[in-house]
């Protein structure tokens, strides 16, 4: 193996993403005091770039620039250079995002390029991806080091300025909190749908014009106003109309890995054809239960069938020998977008045969012209039915022929060169697949989602709890970074839909002692809500707080929903005041910007209807006959938890439930508990008699 010419103190990192950048002849450095010194020592200004393991344009960057001679000299002369993994550090991540969209008044992406005072890490100018050469309107990414290198040294008291108005500009990102007397209502909730409902697509579903994204939190809220209304006189069937069709139009689309099961990051076109290529476990975690829960709303076996396969793609592809869960894979393959999942339409001919190829081109689009550089990447064109007719078979030996057809050529892609993976493992992204299949475990009666969840959580206990507090991220067995507020909320809400499928008092503890480390040290006891990072986290140029979804939930709804969770299934009152303390401060931002908001709109919902929580006691195989009985219904505001009567180390609040007879069902909402009810026959007619399990 040739050694390589250049090393640089990258080497040594946990990052996939930053080893990439190991061997570039720029000089970089991880985020971290040796630089952050040499920079101050040395008054260069530092050059930031951020960026993950599955950005294309992160890629091209490098190749076009980092990897050059030239442009690292430049670099290597006139700044101090530092990489940053977003997926590691996304408390960086967030505060330079911001401070480029203050800056540039554009939108933000990766790879961000900021670069910094040599002091105090302040920002100064700032972008997302400069080509090699001038295009795109953008200057050549040389052109503009040796521009930003002279205004550096030459407008000093003006970046100075700038930058305080700057700082406090970020500063006001902290919203300061209404007045206590605030009216808390629905009125963001139903501001929310309407706002989905102008935006939906009719024909392709989703939501807004070309490049479309999925929106599982979106698609999640329209089910649960759906079923939230399911009873009533005037059933919200335009919301079970907008996430059914949307999941379909997903599910069949070229954005849905159509051999091999799982989601890319979006789709660039508005009919979900041809994705960014790249598949990240967060999105995956996220659409395996909004696809899981329709299979129960509706009964229609295609979502469940999407959820299947895309929990075979998560376990197949993504699961570590240890139980934890990969990143991600690469958006390229040899050089090239998409490589690895596209077709040449005479090798799909020669792979299946003439019975099979006669149901799969016009199935799959092969018998259209080319969809993606001269080349077919497979998104569902016919119904089989259509198919079926057309070939004179009935629509299950289409189904079967489809079956044998998909398998030959999943194995036959196999062998090509797969997209690169990252295999840094995130507690934040973990707790989202552990959530995910737990959902899809319940929903669909599967003890192999179940297995796998809890060997995930199982990994996260072992290797990244640690005396009482979470790191962020492993790689190679080895764990560091202070865990963020995402990381925290994410699993205890993960914990808490695990014990809906089996019941474990020390994972419960283990979900308890989450929420007290959020409280004791990611709390804004005086405005409410949840900083990003803890009071002991490294000292950044801002504590950043905020309320909005991104790509994935919001740390600050999560948190607030789950507290409402734990406080009324454990009683504590404590939990319930913060995640109301939580809800004020976001107030104006949910009136003003509830589409962005979604996750608090759900624990909105929650505080003004509390969810309905069942406690079964009992023998285990009665509780399991109980459980798969309640699990049938799609019940979103529903939490039942099956705990055996042999349990111990239960807090009060569980532990007075107490077992009678075979099996026992306690019903509670809010502070008030039912009577017992000792037959199945009586729970569930409890649940009907205008009980608010939706």
């Amino acid at each position: 193996m040739e050694t390589p010419q250049h090393t640089n103190h990258l080497i040594n990192e946990t990052s996939p993403y930053l080893r990439q950048h190991a061997h570039n002849p720029v000089d970089w450095y991880p985020w971290g005091s040796e630089a952050l010194e040499r920079a101050r020592r040395e008054g260069k200004p530092i050059h930031l770039s951020i960026g993950y393991s599955a950005c294309h344009w992160c890629h091209v960057m490098a190749h076009e620039s980092f990897e050059d001679e030239a442009t690292a000299q430049l670099l290597n002369q006139s700044f101090i250079n530092i990489k940053v993994d977003r997926e590691e550090r996304p408390d960086i991540d967030r505060i330079y995002q911001f401070a480029q969209q203050l800056l540039t008044q554009r939108g933000g992406g990766w790879p961000l390029t900021m670069f910094l005072t040599h002091d105090d890490q302040r920002p100064f100018f700032g972008g997302t991806y400069f080509p090699k050469q001038a295009r795109y309107g953008m200057p050549a990414f040389a052109d503009l080091l040796r521009r930003v290198a002279q205004f550096y040294g030459t407008h000093p008291q003006e970046m100075r300025q700038q930058n305080e108005a700057l700082v406090s500009a970020l500063a006001s990102l902290n919203n300061p909190p209404p007045a206590d007397a605030a009216l808390l209502d629905d009125a963001p909730l139903k501001a929310c749908r309407g706002q989905l409902a102008s935006g939906f697509d009719p024909r392709y579903g989703g939501f807004g014009a070309a490049p479309k994204f999925p929106h599982p939190q979106a698609l999640e809220r329209l089910l649960r106003d759906w079923r939230a209304s399911a009873s009533g006189a005037e059933p919200g069937l335009q919301a079970l109309q907008m996430a059914s069709l949307t999941l379909r139009r997903m599910g069949e689309g070229g954005i849905c890995d159509q051999l091999g099961g799982g989601f890319c990051r979006y789709s660039v076109d508005e009919q979900w054809m041809i994705p960014h290529f790249e598949k990240m476990l967060y999105d995956n975690a996220a659409l395996l239960a909004v696809y899981a829960n329709p299979a129960l709303a509706t009964a229609d076996p295609f979502f469940s069938q999407v959820a299947l396969e895309t929990a075979g793609w998560t376990l197949r592809e993504m699961q570590s020998p240890q139980g934890g869960f990969y990143s991600s894979l690469d958006a390229d393959s040899e050089g090239h977008e998409g490589a690895f999942y596209v077709w040449d339409r005479e090798e799909v001919r020669q792979a299946l045969s003439a019975e099979e190829y006669a149901v799969f081109a016009p199935r799959f689009g092969l018998d259209l012209p080319a969809n993606f550089e001269g080349r077919w990447h497979l998104r569902v064109v016919l119904p089989l039915e259509q198919i079926a007719a057309a070939v004179e078979r009935t629509p299950q030996q289409v189904e079967a022929l489809l079956g044998t057809a998909r398998a030959r050529l999943f194995a036959l892609r196999a062998r090509r060169v797969r997209p690169g993976r990252d295999e840094k493992l995130l507690t934040s992204w973990n707790a989202l697949m552990i959530r995910g299949l737990a959902i899809a475990a319940r929903a669909l009666t599967s003890p192999e989602l179940e297995e796998a969840a809890a060997r995930a959580l199982d990994f996260v206990r072992r290797t990244l709890w640690r005396d009482g507090r979470l790191l962020a991220t492993c790689k190679d067995g080895r764990a560091h970074l202070n865990a963020y507020l995402d990381d925290y909320a994410f699993l205890a809400d993960a914990v808490l839909q695990l014990q809906q499928v089996r019941f474990r008092a020390e994972e419960l503890e283990l979900g308890r002692q989450l929420l007290e480390v959020l409280l004791a040290h990611f709390e804004d006891r005086e405005a409410g809500g949840f900083y990003f990072t803890s009071d002991d986290h490294e000292k950044l140029i801002i504590r950043s707080k905020t309320f909005a979804d991104d790509a994935t939930p919001s740390g600050n709804g999560i948190a607030a929903a789950t507290l409402l969770r734990f406080g009324h299934l454990l009683g504590e009152p404590r939990y319930l005041a913060a995640a109301e303390r939580t809800l004020r401060a976001a107030w104006p931002a949910l009136q003003k910007y509830p589409l962005s908001h979604v996750s608090l709109l759900t624990a909105l919902e929650e505080l003004l209807r509390p969810p309905q929580i069942v406690i079964l006691r009992g023998e285990p195989q009665a509780l399991g006959a109980w459980q798969r009985e309640l699990a049938r219904s799609y019940a979103p505001r529903q939490l039942v938890l099956a705990i055996p009567a042999t349990a111990t180390d239960l807090p009060p609040a569980l532990a007075e439930k107490a077992p009678r007879g075979t099996a026992v069902a306690y019903v509670c909402q809010g502070s008030s508990c039912s009577a017992p009810l000792e037959t199945l026959a009586a729970l569930q007619e409890s649940l009907r008699d205008g009980s608010p399990s939706s």
